[in-house]
């Protein structure tokens, strides 16, 4: 069963935009599909689904109504950023990345599928990326570098 739940969901996300969770669970209901709110929460996380602009996307980019970016990947940190990011602060060796609600998980997926070298790691919350660095100078690198994106 969870294996057909997953290939339902896969195959929703991908062909229609899915904005919040009662919205998926709905459209899988339509299918014959039961499922419980922390089923599928815990689905979204084993499917790597994470939150863009037009709604739920698959890890490869695909979802929410988006196309694919002209490689076939994930829209970059810049093109994230422009949807979500709001401000930058340096500590140490950590950067601190200041999004709307919602918009930490894809501007942290984006930095870690861009693969930075001054970038140790990145955890997410709902409206806050933290960036760990190195150093501090390289998290002065990051900080510089996404601030040009941010203003841009």
């Amino acid at each position: 069963m969870k294996h057909l739940r997953h290939n339902a969901i896969r195959d929703l996300v991908a062909k229609s935009a899915v904005t919040n969770q009662d919205e998926l669970r709905r459209k899988l209901h339509r299918r014959g599909i039961e499922v419980t709110q922390a089923t599928l929460s815990r689905d979204i996380h084993e499917l790597r689904l994470f939150k863009g602009p037009a709604g739920y996307m698959l890890p490869n980019g695909n979802g929410g109504g988006a196309a694919l970016d002209d490689d076939g990947g994930p829209p970059s940190v810049a093109e994230v950023l422009d949807s979500f990011g709001m401000r930058v602060q340096r500590a140490m060796n950590q950067v601190i990345l200041r999004t709307m609600m919602g918009g930490a998980q894809p501007v942290a997926a984006a930095l870690d599928y861009e693969q930075w070298p001054e970038v140790v790691g990145t955890i997410a919350g709902d409206d806050t990326v933290l960036v760990i660095c190195q150093d501090a100078k390289h998290a002065t690198e990051v900080e510089s570098r996404l601030r040009m994106m941010l203003e841009s």
